[in-house]
């Protein structure tokens, strides 16, 4: 049996410091993704999306690690895309405003056809109607600064705009959409422990 750690191989992308922002270049890499809008505290269409993701993506685990590859994975860590039509509704009060593309990155062993093969055994299996809306899709971002923050999400605000200073410190200007990656299972750690890599894209 082959073991492979994709986080270890891909650690400059998935590994960050909590006191200096750095700038990376993020490959195109494909991932499972689903859009949706709302809050992630209390949205029950982000919490069913965010199932849905992880069903299929160890549903490929497993399908990879019994099948003819023989290749055992640790499934990548969830991730997402946040923004809003009007960028004044990031704040606690309006959240429900809040539009998002949650993710999981792939390894470059999965194919389109082994999605479709595993999305069929998870719908079988769990019958979650999420299922059908996460698709497979190459996403490249690029040039990007990005940090550590440590802590509940309600106090990234600081750790944000100490990135945006350090991205323009270096030349760069920013571009597209917020990217966060969550490092932490937040079920079974305090707040104040939780680990969140804060991605900006720069262009």
């Amino acid at each position: 049996m082959e073991k492979r750690d994709y986080k270890k191989v891909l650690q400059h992308l998935y590994k960050a410091s909590a006191k200096q922002g750095c700038i990376v270049d993020v490959p195109e890499m494909n991932y499972l993704m689903i859009d949706g809008q709302g809050s992630p505290g209390t949205s029950e269409v982000y919490q069913k999306a965010v199932e849905a993701l992880f069903v299929l993506s160890y549903t490929l685990k497993f399908m990879v690690k019994k099948g003819e590859m023989k290749i055992d994975y640790g499934v990548m860590p969830l991730e997402g895309l946040w923004w809003a039509d009007d960028l004044s509704a990031f704040t606690e009060a309006r959240r429900d405003e809040w539009k998002w593309t949650m993710m999981i990155m792939q390894p470059d062993i999965i194919t389109a056809d082994m999605v479709e093969s595993a999305r069929a055994q998870a719908i079988q299996k769990k019958g979650l109607a999420s299922l059908s809306e996460v698709r497979f899709e190459a996403f490249t971002e690029g040039k990007s600064g990005q940090i550590l923050h440590v802590g509940p999400f309600t106090t990234e605000g600081p750790t944000i705009e100490g990135l945006h200073r350090f991205i323009e410190s270096e030349g760069y200007h920013l571009r597209d959409k917020h990217h966060e990656i969550y490092l932490t299972d937040i079920r079974r750690a305090a707040p104040e422990k939780w680990r969140t890599i804060i991605r900006q894209p720069a262009g």
